[in-house]
């Protein structure tokens, strides 16, 4: 049993390929199956986390290895809208460097203090990973960013905030930090009760 937080995740990195190779054929029923394992993908980066908590194998490098895995699927999907709806994503070019480069700022800011990546799993997080889901639906599937992007960059220009707060307050490197306002806790060693569904 406590392989299968590993297997899910194996799933989702090899899940990166095999929507950029879709994406590459540019056929109207590719866009569903593509649509369809973001949304399995997804689903499997939920259940990793939720099943390597309730075995007890939700360790720092497990955690570690989710984040970058989390990030390599999301690239892969990023690529094939490119790919699959070009115009879309050069006309927000801008914004959308500034998600890139406020992503390598966190790695860069954890490298300096912690010489480690970043693991944070944040609620803020998880939040733009929902919108990032609807935005890729909309545009992979419906060749539509409008609505749903600004959202999403909205949250996402939240979720880096909060995330650059974490690495800031945080004393020592940790994974699993809800929020700026824990790492607060964490850093006057004040207790708190993690959810077992969300860490």
């Amino acid at each position: 049993m406590c392989y299968i937080p590993k297997l899910l995740m194996i799933f989702r990195l090899l899940l990166g390929p095999v929507i950029i190779y879709l994406a590459y054929k540019i056929e109207e029923t590719n866009k569903l199956y593509i649509v369809i394992l973001m949304y399995l993908g997804l689903l499997s980066d939920i259940l990793d986390g939720i099943i390597a908590r309730k075995l007890g194998v939700a360790t720092e490098k497990l955690r570690r290895m989710d984040s970058l895995i989390d990030l390599i699927f999301w690239i892969s999907i990023g690529i094939s809208s490119w790919i699959i709806s070009p115009k879309i994503i050069e006309n927000h070019l801008i914004l959308i460097l500034v998600l890139i480069l406020l992503e390598g700022l966190c790695y860069i800011i954890s490298f300096i203090r912690f010489k480690k990546e970043t693991s944070t799993h944040a609620y803020s997080s998880k939040l733009w990973g929902i919108t990032l889901l609807l935005v890729f639906t909309s545009i992979i599937g419906f060749n539509y960013g409008g609505f749903f992007f600004y959202l999403t960059v909205i949250v996402g220009l939240i979720s880096y905030i909060d995330i650059l707060l974490i690495l800031f307050l945080l004393p020592k490197w940790e994974h699993d930090v809800p929020s700026f306002f824990h790492a607060y806790l964490i850093r006057k060693n004040i207790p708190f009760k993690r959810h077992s569904w969300f860490h």
